[in-house]
């Protein structure tokens, strides 16, 4: 499954071509040098083919600095390597200290392990990434005398619903047991917020912060073991699809395409130090149907299986975590993909 596998599929690249013609503050982006964190995962791909797109549709003249932790990995994702308007730089955010070489105008930090393997196998990597990567890219940020930060957070900052509401607000602020392996990521993407805000009002970095569910989308990458990004591999190879659990929980999600699509809203048309949830309600769906869906699209059925010790360490105890997007759609931004829609899109894109 290598980058060319979804980039040259047309319903890829339709999904980019929606982002560069939606009606964002695209100015506030122009001539800027852009540095992306996480630059192979899901979403700092995404945004960087878009980014990348823009540049050769509307001369939008932004230069392109990826930052992760492996070049050869990232030649297989980003093959821009031989343009003028992309550079990458190995830079590990997680380790103390380390900073990119190049300053930039405008920093997106996507950077986290954001699956349920990741949280249990690698703990102190998966809060590392989020409170020492950054800190340092927020320092990176006040060096830079950047314009802006994103700083991408995560409905699991809510934790657990209380049962006193049926969707979260930005303000809302759930439950989540401090005292646990799984509480890593949550707690590190809350300490993150505060970070962004003592850095707002103490250095006069301006910070946007996005709240995405959990998204999905062609980036996918084979490692990523979060329920739905396992589904439509199967759904991919026409295999049953696997269900560990009864499939009751059900969450909000969303297409990469529309994540990356609000957050450059959020960037260029929210305020700074906002915090804003990315959701639609067509896309907030239980997990059991999910599966049947992409069961049904494949022609296989759903069955179920146990989860190892490991992925279950790594799982989330929220049964229901609906995000309401009112502020976001304020802005005039909203979701453009159903959840069926998103995930016959998905799943044609991996499958040419």
């Amino acid at each position: 499954m290598g980058a060319t596998t979804y980039l040259d599929n047309p319903l890829y690249h339709e999904d980019c071509e929606y982002v560069c013609a939606s009606g964002l503050d695209w100015e506030k982006l122009r001539g800027k040098t852009i540095a992306i964190s996480g630059a192979t995962g899901m979403v700092g791909t995404f945004l960087i083919d878009v980014l990348l797109l823009k540049n050769d549709i509307a001369h939008l003249d932004c230069h392109v600095l990826a930052l992760g932790r492996n070049e050869e990995k990232a030649r297989k994702r980003l093959p821009y390597f031989d343009r003028d308007d992309f550079s990458f730089e190995v830079c590990d955010v997680s380790v103390h200290g380390a900073r990119p070489n190049k300053r930039a105008d405008i920093i997106l930090h996507l950077a986290s392990a954001t699956h349920p393997r990741a949280y249990a196998s690698d703990p102190i990597g998966t809060i590392a990434s989020n409170m020492t990567g950054l800190s340092n890219l927020l320092e990176y940020g006040v060096a830079s005398e950047a314009d802006a930060f994103v700083f991408a957070s995560s409905v699991e900052i809510y934790g657990e619903n209380r049962g006193d509401t049926d969707s979260f607000s930005e303000d809302y602020l759930g439950y989540i047991d401090c005292n646990t392996l799984r509480a890593g990521y949550p707690e590190a993407k809350r300490a993150g917020e505060a970070l962004c805000q003592a850095y707002m009002a103490q250095k006069n970095l301006p910070v946007f912060i996005p709240r995405l569910p959990r998204i999905f989308g062609a980036t996918v990458l084979p490692s990523d073991t979060k329920a739905i990004s396992q589904f439509i591999f199967k759904g991919v190879a026409r295999e049953d699809v696997v269900l560990k659990s009864e499939g009751t929980q059900f969450f909000s999600y969303l297409h990469v395409r529309d994540a990356v699509c609000g957050m450059l809203w959020v960037l260029t048309r929210g305020d700074a130090g906002a915090a804003y949830n990315l959701a639609d309600s067509s896309c907030d769906m239980s997990l059991r149907d999910i599966a049947a869906a992409i069961a049904e699209s494949a022609g296989t059925q759903v069955i179920f299986d146990l989860p190892d010790e490991t992925e279950r360490a790594g799982y989330s105890t929220a049964t229901r975590a609906i995000l309401n997007p009112a502020r976001a759609h304020a802005l005039g931004w909203k979701a453009s993909l159903t959840m069926p829609e998103g995930l016959e899109r998905t799943i044609v894109a991996l499958s040419d």
